[in-house]
């Protein structure tokens, strides 16, 4: 049994409860566990990819409960890579949080902090839906946490509205996993695989009216159109390195029906056939268009940033909705990009309003680090719209080839690009506004106390996810080659079945998929 696959999800549970009874009252002891926590959890997270990238899959049975009976934590390809993207962009949320000073605005930011990674690793991690949705429990009520950090009226209605929504989300999918389990007597993904495909093609209700639960479960997660209008508000008004973090937390929709609709209801399944590409794909499409309209109509930075996450999620289930291993990859390579460009967006407008006191797309005069911030605020820019030559131009391409044999190709192509055009001239506009008009603007009176030069650190950080999204973008190829044979593994999906149900341990894929 591999015993590291279960460190991800321990090693932030005992990290946050040490800090809350030992360090609350030392910020600094609290910040040299944080960081020590998140680099220990990259190598931990960086080994295990290491070890799943041949196509083996690990798992690991609590109390050793033989499958499907017992907790088991599963990972793959996909499972891991989702970790260490989610461990390496909170290393640098965390590096933003104590350069900008965040995390010394309220109480117990850094417990929270790691019991939001707790959640969020879980949710990648688990082998069965039960527990996927206990995760999604721990991440809803640590999330609320760091949302209302540092208090504020606006705040707290966002967290109110945000807990409401979510809520809704959590009792559908109690309602799912009830039916579920009526109709098949197990709720493990891996024998939910096995047993969906059994089912009398006479008989589908049931199971059909819970696959349908959870895509609404996790169009909520993902904040897809119509279901996103706690994103927005919520995003914006969340302290900036929250959101930043929040990045990934849409993504956990997105695997959760990267993970279901491959393994437990894949197209080809006669119970819950139609459902893929008669909803998921038009409603992803719209939400490219609701978000970067969003993008256009935008009042204020974060705002702006937060609608171009609706957009960017709509981009990545457009890929997933296409439910081919070309579509998935795509999907892929696209998730990691838009949650980088995303994290570092939502820093940059955390800049603004440190240099200038506010984030209005309003003319003001210039800002503290004008230059260095606007010089921030252009690149992320190009990443988030998909502009040449960032990682984003390229995972647009691989979702349009993705799309060129559907019947809906010149939908999806006529979306993707009008979009796109619509995003250029949003984040067009809105830096004329903040960074080139203000040179023009002289100030009427002093300076607030509250505005001042953002610290080192904090560019540093945004620096370092800078860092990423070029090296993503260079080593497009090698990225890309393996997000295909993560799509391939999880249409094939034998070997995880077997590391689940019949040996623990490490369990390898077919010599032929290798």
């Amino acid at each position: 049994m591999n015993h590291w696959i279960i460190a991800p999800v321990i090693l932030p549970a005992l990290l946050a409860p040490f800090i809350v009874l030992a360090a609350r009252y030392h910020l600094g002891i609290q910040r040299v566990f944080s960081i020590a926590g998140i680099v220990a959890l990259i190598a931990i997270a960086g080994g295990l990819a290491w070890q799943v990238s041949d196509g083996s899959v690990i798992s690991y049975r609590l109390g050793d409960w033989a499958g499907p009976f017992g907790i088991v934590i599963v990972g793959d390809r996909l499972s891991t890579l989702m970790v260490l993207l989610t461990s390496v962009l909170a290393l640098f949320v965390l590096l933003y949080a104590i350069g900008s000073g965040w995390d010394d605005r309220g109480r117990h930011f850094h417990a929270l902090f790691q019991f939001q990674l707790m959640g969020i690793l879980g949710a990648f991690l688990t082998g069965d839906l039960f527990n996927l949705f206990v995760f999604f429990e721990v991440l809803l009520i640590a999330s609320y946490g760091l949302m209302i950090h540092a208090g504020g009226n606006a705040r707290l209605r966002a967290g109110v509205q945000y807990v409401l929504f979510n809520l809704i989300g959590s009792t559908l999918f109690l309602f799912a996993l009830g039916a579920i389990y009526a109709e098949t007597g197990t709720l493990n993904m891996a024998d939910l695989s096995e047993r969906v495909a059994l089912i009398d093609p006479s008989e589908t209700v049931g199971i059909r009216l819970a696959a349908v639960l959870l895509l609404l479960v996790f169009a909520i997660k993902a904040a897809l159109v119509p279901l996103h209008f706690w994103l927005p508000s919520s995003y914006a008004e969340a302290p900036a390195p929250v959101a930043a973090l929040f990045a990934i937390m849409t993504k956990v929709g997105a695997y959760s029906i990267i993970r279901v609709y491959t393994m437990v209801f894949p197209p080809e399944v006669d119970v819950t056939s139609g459902l893929h590409d008669t909803w998921l794909l038009p409603f992803a499409l719209v939400s490219v268009v609701v978000g970067m309209v969003g993008v256009l109509a935008a009042r204020k930075l974060d705002r702006l940033v937060a609608f171009s996450v609706v957009g960017s999620m709509g981009m990545v289930v457009t890929a997933i909705a296409l439910f081919s291993p070309i579509g998935i990859a795509a999907a892929l390579y696209y998730i990691v990009h838009s949650t980088l460009a995303a994290a570092v967006l939502f820093m940059v407008s955390d800049l603004v309003r440190t240099g200038r006191g506010n984030v209005d797309l309003t003319p003001q005069p210039p800002m503290a680090g004008t230059h260095l911030t606007a010089g921030m605020f252009f690149v992320g820019a190009i990443a988030m719209t998909g502009l040449p030559p960032l990682s984003g131009f390229l995972g647009k391409l691989l979702v349009l080839d993705a799309a060129y044999d559907n019947t809906l190709m010149t939908w999806v192509w006529a979306v993707v690009l009008i979009s796109s055009l619509i995003s250029i001239v949003g984040f067009a506009r809105a830096g004329s506004v903040v960074f080139w008009i203000s040179h023009s603007i002289e100030p009427s009176e002093p300076r607030s106390a509250e505005v001042r030069q953002p610290s080192a650190l904090a560019y540093s950080a945004v620096g370092g996810l800078f860092a990423l999204l070029v090296a993503h973008t260079v080593f497009a190829g090698s990225v890309h080659a393996y997000t295909t044979k993560m799509a391939a593994q999880l249409f094939a999906p034998q070997a995880y079945i077997s590391a689940v149900l019949d040996s623990p341990g490490k369990l390898s894929e077919p010599k032929e998929e290798n």
